[in-house]
């Protein structure tokens, strides 16, 4: 009698707990929501957060250098920027500063003057133009 007594309350125990949360969500969200989400998405994806520098040059050198950085790194972002009056390779597009400390660690067994820098925003709108317009500013990607 006892193991019917402890089989029923806990048959009824499980019954209330079990059918005892049933409910409704209702998410009110404004429309303008969608239009930042998608807003800064976009921005996102132009902005450039932390690059490594390998080389600052003579363009016959960056060449060269650049050509060597994506036989053996062929995953990353390489680009050759003239700054007057040097040609510099730029690698890698990084969004934490942890993400670039770990690449500069392995990228300086190869390329001992590597350095981490935040490019400037109007660099990066200036080659956003170029590109646009079909002008590649010797960028080499």
């Amino acid at each position: 009698m006892q193991i019917f007594k402890l089989f029923f309350i806990l048959i009824t125990l499980s019954y209330h707990t079990s059918f005892g949360q049933n409910g409704n969500i209702k998410i009110n969200q404004n429309n303008k929501l969608d239009s930042i989400i998608k807003l800064k998405k976009e921005l996102n994806s132009k902005i450039q957060n932390l690059r490594i520098q390998i080389y600052s040059g003579d363009r016959k050198n960056a060449e060269q250098i650049i050509q060597e950085f994506i036989e053996i790194y062929n995953d990353s972002i390489a680009d050759v920027i003239y700054e007057t009056p040097n040609y510099k390779v730029w690698v890698g597009n990084y969004y934490t500063q942890l993400e670039a400390d770990k690449r500069l660690i392995e990228i300086r067994k190869k390329f001992r003057s590597a350095f981490i820098f935040r490019p400037e925003l109007q660099e990066i709108i200036e080659d956003e133009i170029n590109k646009e317009e079909g002008r590649e500013n010797l960028i080499i990607n």
